[in-house]
């Protein structure tokens, strides 16, 4: 079992097949058929001519948070953003559904890819 830091081509070239049959979690998969990963991934594609890993991702999803958030705000005052950051509920990211919960970590779906043939296969989505 890993978490998301397995997610890199560097290991498997590493690994060279030692993991298959290992699971680990991860924020997303290119795998996933959703309309939104599937668009996500194509457009990254065509301007960095690879498929994006999950900080592609993650860091794409916070920018999106910000600027909705931004659009939110009653004003762009760090105290104004904040608040309307964390009241952030159900946001459509390419890595799921994210809702901010109390203690301002993002409640997201988490995804299950299991590791054959010396490269992640998609296997689940766990949903919170």
């Amino acid at each position: 079992m890993g978490g998301d830091g397995w997610d890199s081509s560097k290991l498997y070239e590493i690994a060279q097949g030692a993991l298959d049959g290992s699971y680990f979690t991860n924020h997303y998969t290119d795998e996933d058929p959703s309309p939104v990963i599937q668009d996500f991934v194509k457009k990254y594609k065509a301007i960095y001519g690879g498929v994006p890993d999950a900080m592609a991702v993650l860091g794409y999803d916070a920018a999106r948070v910000a600027i909705d958030a931004m659009g939110r705000a009653k004003d762009l005052s760090g105290p104004a953003l904040r608040d309307a950051i964390e009241q952030t509920k159900h946001f459509q990211g390419v890595s799921g559904l994210i809702t901010l919960d109390a203690d301002h970590n993002a409640v997201k779906p988490a995804v299950v890819l299991e590791i054959a043939k010396n490269k992640a296969h998609f296997a689940a989505t766990i949903r919170p």
